[in-house]
């Protein structure tokens, strides 16, 4: 089905087919209008030089890549990309709108503390994600502010989650009468739903017209008219999930793997349209490539980097696309050399790519590793190596820069959970 045949269709099953344009939120629950951040974690450990750090064979070492027999490191714009996968094309189209951070330090080779480390900024348990952190302090209201689709979506407790496993699911809670096999079909008659909804109706009249109510029963009124109003907005969002001839499918890939991640970002990027979500953290695992590192790098970034395309091309159809920041990242890296398997093993050092449209820190590579993917000392100003006064970037360093980026670092949420001691780095320009 072609993008646009698929919106309109889209739009005549919401109701919608109205609107004059495609470039605000349809019908937003909500008058927050600022950036719409997503996370995407690639779980396992990324092999980032056969991707935005690309190394070639060093004379009298062990093989690094085996794309490096034939091929030399390529370059899009001012950054550098290894010539694997569908890499070429994905570099290509997007460079512009690229910030590759590379030469972070996840100081483990621990998968658990990894994930933690790159997805907090911090190598132990309690602090949120960034994702979390910032649905919290921008629209902790809404009725699914942070949606998650797995990985780490650690909330501490600032802001619910909304944990999406099954898409057909969201639209059994939103819609809890009507049967999604048959449309014709509901579980309960009309008569007794409709009972349903009046004595629902009569309980907060009831509640609205009594006055000193304990602090209980206050709540219970809050909670009850809270829930209407955030009921009738998600109605929105689950007019908007296409049927399954029109959602995107899970996919099986080669080497046994299978991908969800078109179908996270379709509905991801409706919840932003529909105004009921404001950020999304998406997730493909697969890539602990302990054996047979080169076929499982290669399906899984040929999907991930297919699945940023259409991230983008239909963040464009439906107005949002000048409005989202994509973080990218992994566990850690793969080790400069195959094992016995014809795998690499976890390495501590590993990159970021951060995307943005029309953004003034895009088109460039920060950070800088040796031929064997050693992360260098860097200066926080200039990105370049500097081994007198700089430092070694990590997690931490990227997380507070996104924190400053996004002007939530000085809130009361994220003083909660400080990064003391850590520099900051200049990765978005002065």
């Amino acid at each position: 089905m072609q993008k646009r045949d698929f919106l309109k269709k889209l739009l005549i099953a919401s109701g919608m087919a109205s609107f004059p344009a495609l470039n605000h939120p349809l019908l937003a629950q909500s008058s927050f209008n600022g950036k719409l951040v997503m996370a995407l974690q690639l779980q396992g450990g990324v092999d980032v030089t056969a991707f935005c750090d690309p190394k070639e064979n060093q004379s009298g070492e062990p093989e690094i890549n085996w794309w490096a027999r034939n091929d030399v490191t390529r370059s899009a714009g001012n950054i550098d990309y290894a010539p694997f996968a569908d890499n070429q094309a994905f570099f290509e189209n997007h460079f512009q709108n690229m910030l590759v951070i590379n030469g972070v330090d996840a100081q483990t080779n621990s998968h658990s503390v990894g994930v933690v480390n790159n997805w907090s900024g911090r190598n132990s348990e309690g602090y949120p994600s960034l994702t979390a952190l910032y649905a919290a302090i921008n629209a902790p209201d809404l009725p699914m502010s942070y949606l998650n689709f797995g990985g780490y979506g650690n909330t501490a407790s600032l802001i619910r989650s909304t944990r999406v496993d099954d898409v057909s699911q969201i639209q059994n809670i939103i819609f809890p009468n009507e049967d999604r096999y048959d449309s014709a079909a509901s579980f309960r008659t009309d008569s007794d739903w409709q009972r349903i909804q009046n004595y629902q109706a009569q309980s907060i009249d009831l509640l609205n017209q009594e006055s000193g109510l304990p602090a209980a029963n206050r709540n219970n009124r809050e909670f009850y008219l809270q829930a209407l109003e955030r009921a009738e907005g998600i109605k929105v969002f689950g007019n908007m999930i296409p049927d399954e001839d029109s959602i995107q499918e899970v996919r099986e890939l080669e080497q046994n793997h299978y991908s969800s991640l078109h179908q996270q970002i379709q509905v991801s990027l409706l919840a932003f349209s529909s105004g009921v979500a404001i950020c999304s953290g998406l997730y493909q695992d697969g890539f602990d490539s302990n054996e047979s590192n080169d076929a499982d790098q290669s399906v899984l970034l040929s999907t991930t980097t297919d699945a940023i395309d259409y991230l983008w091309s239909t963040a464009e159809e439906l107005g949002l696309a000048d409005r989202i920041v994509l973080v990218i990242g992994s566990d850690f890296g793969r080790t400069p050399h195959y094992n016995s398997g014809e795998g690499k093993d976890h390495w501590p050092i590993g990159s970021y790519i951060v995307m943005e449209r029309n953004a003034s820190y895009t088109n460039q590579a920060f950070g800088e590793t040796d031929g064997g993917h050693n992360a260098f000392s860097i200066n926080t100003e200039s990105g370049q190596r500097d081994d007198v006064n700089g430092v070694t970037i990590k997690p931490a360093h990227v997380h507070l820069a996104l924190r400053n980026y996004l002007g939530i670092n000085n809130s009361s949420q994220a003083s909660q959970f400080p990064f003391n001691n850590t520099e900051d780095f200049n990765f978005f320009g002065s």
